[in-house]
């Protein structure tokens, strides 16, 4: 599989593995394994993984063909909440919701069962027990189904927007005003396969914000959101001027990302509420931010000072 990417301005003169690996979704480990590996081009050409990269340059990577005989990385995470229905995670960055093409790094469904938990088997094949996804670069609150009732119960819950989902991002910049409604529809980017953008013909997606805090350069949100569509936080952030910070793929600075030492997306799922599918009471589960995420706020409350 060749996947590639037009280098966006931000990162200029940034290293090839670290914006790869921003632009890509896998670890800078991974990114360089494979330029190593001869994987990847720029502007059609071999480089090495300290090369530096310019506004304009395409990045091309040859993923190799999947093993069927390798077994799949897996990692360890907390589980928050557990029954005969449900479990609830605190996943960590660089862990996808489920198995998918070109993705080679550990999934939610792969290491939960590696961890004894039987989920339900309906739903489509690569994606059983899962209801709602965060991006690999987002970590906190999950809920996965265990059992037929629970996946269609959560299901519908989402569908009809009855689940609280409530996310704390750090974001560059102040915002004016301090609080706000995004009502932006999101398709994806009419020149990338991997991004997304607001978009007029787009899906009608809706972001509520407000700032908890403010600092020199940037500012932690408290985001409440009313559609749930890909990238949904990102694009609008973005397209409002004040992207995710560490997020070089919906044009975060890269310095700035670099003195508050991160290598993702500021974005955490800090809070989920929903109705139990077996008890039909009301639950609500609450996550504390991932250490790079804690390091990073703490940097930019320093930077203030």
């Amino acid at each position: 599989m060749i996947k590639n990417w037009p280098v966006p301005e931000q990162v200029t003169d940034e290293r090839v593995d670290a914006v790869l690996a921003q632009l890509s979704g896998f670890s800078r480990a991974t990114c360089a394994g494979l330029i190593d590996e001869n994987r990847v081009t720029v502007n059609d050409k071999l480089v090495a993984k300290s090369a530096r990269v310019s506004f304009g340059d395409v990045i091309e990577m040859t993923l190799p063909e999947p093993d069927l005989d390798a077994v799949e990385p897996v990692v360890e995470f907390p589980l928050v909440f557990e029954d005969s229905d449900i479990v609830v995670i605190d996943k960590p960055a660089g862990v996808a919701a489920h198995p998918s093409p070109g993705w080679g790094g550990p999934t939610v469904i792969g290491s939960l069962e590696a961890m004894g938990v039987v989920l339900t088997a309906f739903g489509p094949p690569e994606r059983r027990g899962i209801v709602h996804r965060l991006d690999v670069g987002t970590s906190g609150l999950m809920v996965v189904t265990k059992s037929e009732r629970a996946y269609l119960h959560i299901k519908d819950q989402f569908r009809d927007r009855t689940v609280v989902k409530t996310y704390h991002t750090l974001v560059q910049g102040r915002l004016d005003p301090m609080s706000g409604t995004i009502d932006a529809p999101i398709d994806r980017h009419p020149n990338s396969s991997y991004r997304f953008a607001v978009i007029g013909s787009g899906r009608p997606s809706i972001t509520h914000y407000d700032t908890l805090e403010s600092f020199a350069y940037s500012s932690l949100l408290e985001v409440h959101l009313e559609t749930g569509r890909t990238h949904q936080i990102r694009v609008h952030m973005s397209a409002l001027r004040h992207p995710c910070c560490g997020d070089l793929t919906y044009g975060a600075d890269p310095k700035l990302a670099a003195r508050m030492g991160l290598e993702r997306q500021w974005l955490h799922a800090a809070h989920l509420g929903f109705t139990h599918p077996g008890t039909y009471e009301w639950v609500d589960f609450y996550s504390e931010y991932a250490p790079d995420l804690a390091q990073a706020l703490d940097r930019a409350r320093h930077l203030s000072s």
